[in-house]
This record gives structure tokens, C-alpha cells and sequence, in this order.
């Protein structure tokens, strides 16, 4: 076959193609899996970016601190047009610009995360031991993220303002805690509701969202009471949150999640005979609010590093 006319090649194949210039569209559709390595990448790439103008110093001070901090940071960083055409040969950057949104209906896939075992059995798994199954680590995730929400939103509204009694109508998260903590300061309010995310940042990775800390139990509780609440009060709304996801025996199973997910980490001195949640309550009693986010030391340490989602 003979070269196609149209399709120029050589030195000379820009000139002649009238294709100087090119505006390219690229639409990407990313899942962020490993948050400590994409905030590493963001922080190598914006020390390696040169600033200018009256404070550059400032400027990249800044800009490391919103990329460890924010996901959305950290891909604008790693993703600007500049970037990316720099690694092409031949090409030069005309402007361009980036834009970068948060698919508000991203769930994770539940039912490869937790894998249903037995499905094969004649009594329908019951014989198996206890798992958390896809619908109650999709409605438990829902909870978390959403006391998450509404931690941060106390959060703007309020400060470092103290909850007061009779106001728990104004506060959707911090009034539910125990009332040592209501005078805690912005910093701490901040440290809890990370926990929220934490735990749900668990489950979105296929993990069993067990408690690391204090303050990782207190947030699982609340979890947990939120979630039993709404499939009472709800059940067509959690019935349509679940979608296609398959239906199980442990489905649902709240004295099973406080069985299996608590006391896994965590002192197991004391009275032998107090359950999980007991043993809780005295360390908590013993724990000024502050000393809640120390990991147990049998548990492995979250990244120091992980920034907060607002």
C-alpha cells in the first residue's frame, strides 16, 4: 500500500498538516486508592514548580500545605496542563485550564469490597461464621460520612463556641458527645470528625472499619445508632440505597457489628468479665477528651499526614 495523502509524515509534517495549533479535551474519570501516595506525588511535584511574584516561598508554603490536605489539591497539582505537556516531546503549552469536581453519587463497589461466602449453602450461610456483609458496610459508611458532614458543619457554624445545655438543637454532632468535651476547642472538634471519615475511608477500602482509638469507638457507636435508627424509620430509603447489592443473613446485624468490631484493638486488662462497650466506658472515664486519638498500641497507626477533608 501506498502512504495515505492526508497523513503527512517528516520534518515537515506540522507545516503542512495546518495543524499548528490544538485543543485538546480529556475527561477523566479517577478513584483515589492510596491517599498517602497521591499527597506524596502532589508534594514532590509542587516542590519542583518554580514561583513567582512577591512572596514565592509563601506561595509554595501554601499551595504543600492545601495539596497534603485535600484530595482535589493534590490533583490539581499533579494534573495542571503545563505538567502534563511537559512530558510530551514536541509540544508546547499554549494556556489551558483545569477542572476538577467530586462525583456527589460515588459509592464504592460494596459487593466486591465484602465478598458474600457460602452462597452455595442449603440454609443460605447461616452455618458460616458472622462477616460484615455489602449492605451493612454500605449503610454504615452512608452514617459515617454523613455525621462527618454534619461534625464539620458544627464545625463553621460554631468554632470553638461550648456546647451549652439545651442547645442540642443547634449542634447536629458535638451535643451528642459526652458533655467533658463540650467546651473542647476547634482543633479537637476538627481531630473528631476526621474520625468519622477515617472509619469510612475503612469500609472504602474493603476494610472492617475496626477502632483504632477512643475516639474511633465513640464514632462507630454513633455510627451504629444512627444506622439502626434510620432502617426503623426509614426502610424504603435504605431498601433504595442498596441498589443491587445482595441480600444476607448477618444483614443488618447491629449486636453482631458491636460483637465483632469492638475490643478487637484496644487494653484488654482490667475485669475480665466487662464486655467490649464496658471496658470502653471505663477508659473513658479515665481519658481526659484529648488523649482519644492516641492509638491503641496494638493497632497500626493511621498517617499522621492525611490531612482533613475540610
Amino acid at each position: 500500500m501506498g502512504e495515505r495523502s492526508d497523513h503527512p509524515q517528516g520534518p515537515g509534517a506540522a507545516e503542512d498538516s495546518g495543524a499548528q495549533e490544538i485543543e485538546a479535551t480529556v475527561v477523566l474519570g479517577l478513584r483515589i486508592t492510596d491517599w498517602p501516595a497521591l499527597r506524596a506525588a502532589a508534594i514532590r511535584a509542587v516542590e519542583e514548580l518554580d514561583f513567582e511574584g512577591v512572596d514565592p516561598a509563601g506561595q509554595r508554603r501554601e499551595l504543600l500545605r492545601e495539596v497534603a490536605e485535600d484530595a482535589n489539591a493534590a490533583l490539581g497539582a499533579l494534573l495542571h496542563p503545563d505538567r502534563l505537556v511537559a512530558a510530551i516531546p514536541g509540544v508546547e503549552a499554549m494556556g489551558g485550564t483545569l477542572e476538577i469536581s467530586v462525583t456527589e453519587d460515588f459509592t464504592p463497589d460494596f459487593a466486591e469490597l465484602f465478598p458474600l461466602d457460602g452462597g452455595d449453602d442449603e440454609d443460605g450461610g447461616a452455618g458460616a461464621d458472622w462477616t460484615l456483609t455489602p449492605r451493612t458496610a454500605c449503610l454504615l459508611h452512608a452514617q459515617l460520612l454523613g455525621l462527618a458532614d454534619a461534625a464539620y458543619d458544627d464545625l463553621d457554624e460554631h468554632g470553638d463556641e461550648a456546647v451549652a445545655d439545651g442547645e442540642d438543637v443547634d449542634w447536629t454532632v458535638f451535643a451528642r458527645l459526652p458533655q467533658r468535651t463540650w467546651r473542647m476547642h476547634r482543633g479537637w472538634r476538627r481531630a473528631m470528625a476526621r474520625a468519622f471519615d477515617d472509619l469510612a475511608d475503612d469500609l472504602a477500602l474493603g476494610e472492617w472499619p475496626l477502632p483504632r482509638c477512643l475516639a474511633d469507638e465513640i464514632a462507630l457507636r454513633m455510627a451504629l445508632v444512627d444506622a439502626r435508627a434510620l432502617l426503623g424509620a426509614q426502610p424504603e430509603s435504605v431498601a433504595d440505597m442498596m441498589g443491587d447489592l445482595p441480600a444476607d443473613l448477618y444483614d443488618y446485624d447491629w449486636e453482631g457489628c458491636n460483637d465483632e468490631l469492638f475490643g478487637v484493638y484496644g487494653p484488654d486488662d482490667g475485669d475480665p468479665e466487662l464486655s467490649a462497650e464496658q471496658r470502653t466506658e471505663v477508659l473513658l472515664a479515665a481519658t481526659h477528651p484529648e488523649g482519644w486519638f492516641l492509638m491503641y498500641e496494638d493497632a497500626e497507626e493511621r498517617d499522621p499526614q492525611r490531612g482533613y477533608r475540610r
